[in-house]
């Protein structure tokens, strides 16, 4: 994908920003309630996959790669720390991938909330 310059990305308040201002406040609180009920989880990894289409060419559309990158390396990560837990260092793998996640979740939704795009 192509960095788009900032002088062509739609104004803050445009029909399409809002839009995907919101669909990415949806993943975001999604993958939070994931945490408690993992359902939600892949609810909000779904979503921003869906949404991702929607999302081209606006200044928001970094945080919906952000989610969806969270979504599959959190996923793929957790397995192998699942299948690892018997050797103890799966325990330190799950511990490293909740703490890198919840860091993810918490600087897009800094910055969604701020209006700002998540950077490439």
């Amino acid at each position: 994908m192509s960095e788009q310059n900032p002088a062509q990305l739609p104004e803050p308040d445009s029909d399409q920003n809002d839009a995907v201002r919101t669909a990415a406040l949806v993943g975001y609180l999604c993958m939070i309630a994931g945490y408690f009920t993992g359902i939600f989880w892949l609810i909000g990894g779904i979503w921003c996959m869906v949404k991702r289409s929607d999302a081209d060419g606006s200044r928001y559309a970094g945080h919906l790669n952000n989610l969806i990158s969270i979504f599959w390396w959190g996923l793929g990560l957790t397995i192998i720390g699942f299948v690892l837990s018997p050797f103890i260092i799966g325990y330190f793998i799950l511990l490293g991938v909740f703490i890198w996640s919840v860091y993810r979740i918490v600087k897009g939704m800094a910055l969604l909330t701020s209006n700002k795009p998540f950077p490439l």
